[in-house]
C-alpha cells in the first residue's frame, strides 16, 4: 500500500462490560472473525477498508490500531466489569484525531471513517460531553446498535441519527449484526468513487432489527 492510497476508516466500538460474559462475547468474537473474512474476500474493501477495535468495559482500550486487513490480527476478547461508554467516545475521537489523514493542498485525505457502535446496557461514566462533541464536529458516519432490552437507544441517538436496535444478544442476532456490518463497508468502499462527498448509503438492516426513529 502506497502512503498514498485513500482508505476507508472503520472504527468498531465493541461492549465488553460484564452483561456481554458468555455466549454473547463469543458471537462477537465469531462476528469480528467473519466480517474480516468478508471483507478480504472483496476486491474493492480489501484496497480501501483499515479497521481498527476500541473496546469497554471500565476503561476503554484500542485493542486493535487502524490497521490494513491483510495484516489484521483478531484481539483477544473477554467481559468483564462496567460499561465506561463515554471513555470509549473519548477514545473514538482521540484516534480519529491520530489516525486519519486529512486531505492538504497537495493531497487528498482519508475518506470519512465509518464507526459502528454495538452496545448492551447504559453507561456508568459521563458520556454526554463526548456524545455532543461528536454530534458537533461528525468526524465520521457513525452507526450504532443497540442490543437487548437493556440498551439505551435514547442515549446512542445523542450522537448519532442511525440507530439500529436488536431485540437480544442471540448469536443469531449478532452474527446477522456483524454480517451487515460487513456489507455496510463493502457497499461504502463500492460508492466512494462513484459518489465522493455523497451522503453514506447503507443495506437494509437485518431481519428483526428496527431503524430508531
Amino acid at each position: 500500500m502506497s502512503e498514498f492510497t485513500r482508505r476507508l476508516p472503520v472504527y468498531l466500538l465493541l461492549d465488553v462490560s460484564g452483561s456481554m460474559a458468555g455466549d454473547p462475547i463469543e458471537a462477537v468474537k465469531h462476528g469480528v472473525r467473519a466480517l474480516i473474512s468478508e471483507l478480504r474476500g472483496d476486491p474493492q474493501a480489501l484496497e480501501t477498508a483499515y479497521l481498527s477495535v476500541i473496546t469497554f468495559n471500565s476503561a476503554a482500550r484500542q485493542v486493535v490500531p487502524l490497521t490494513e486487513l491483510m495484516m489484521f490480527r483478531e484481539p483477544q476478547l473477554s467481559a468483564g466489569g462496567a460499561t465506561a461508554f463515554g471513555a470509549a467516545l473519548r477514545l473514538l475521537s482521540e484516534c480519529i484525531r491520530s489516525e486519519v489523514r486529512r486531505s492538504t493542498e497537495t493531497q487528498k485525505g482519508d475518506w470519512k471513517p465509518l464507526v459502528f457502535i454495538l452496545t448492551d446496557g447504559a453507561p456508568t461514566d459521563e458520556w454526554r460531553e463526548a456524545a455532543a462533541e461528536l454530534k458537533s464536529t461528525h468526524p465520521a458516519n457513525i452507526i450504532a446498535c443497540a442490543a437487548g432490552a437493556n440498551a439505551d437507544t435514547k442515549i446512542l441517538k445523542e450522537i448519532t441519527d442511525c440507530v439500529l436496535f436488536m431485540n437480544n444478544l442471540s448469536a443469531g442476532d449478532l452474527s446477522q449484526f456483524f454480517a451487515w456490518v460487513s456489507s455496510s463497508v463493502k457497499m461504502s468502499s463500492k460508492s466512494l468513487d462513484a459518489k465522493p462527498g455523497a451522503n453514506i448509503e447503507l443495506p437494509p438492516p437485518p431481519q428483526g432489527f428496527v431503524i430508531v426513529p
